[in-house]
């Protein structure tokens, strides 16, 4: 990998890090050690990705479910909005199915 048309052999290894929220312990993979040189993050994480997640959707209302009838299979479909009758609903396996055709 070049970068600046100087070589870059840098060989990183996986860390064991300490969380600050939660005081456990986690891996900084050596995977995600090269992309944070690739984005220029100069610090390592200092939260395990539980903690940095639940900061993440702390103001953040859970999501909610409505209920209906597939229009394809009949079966139970889950959605993320109030189904108005005027449209057919479909459960996640025949959008899907719906979609790729």
């Amino acid at each position: 990998m070049y970068e600046n048309d100087e070589m870059i052999s840098e060989v990183f290894e996986d860390k064991t890090l300490v969380c600050k929220e939660c005081g456990n312990e986690f891996t900084f993979t050596a995977g995600e050690q090269a992309f944070y040189k690739q984005k220029g993050f100069m610090n390592e994480p200092k939260c395990c990705k539980a903690c940095r997640d639940a900061r993440k959707n702390a103001g953040k209302a859970p999501k909610e479910y409505f209920t209906a009838v597939c229009a394809e299979c009949g079966g139970e479909a889950k959605v993320t909005f109030q189904p108005s009758g005027d449209r057919p609903v479909y459960c996640s396996a025949c959008f899907e199915a719906r979609r790729q055709k």
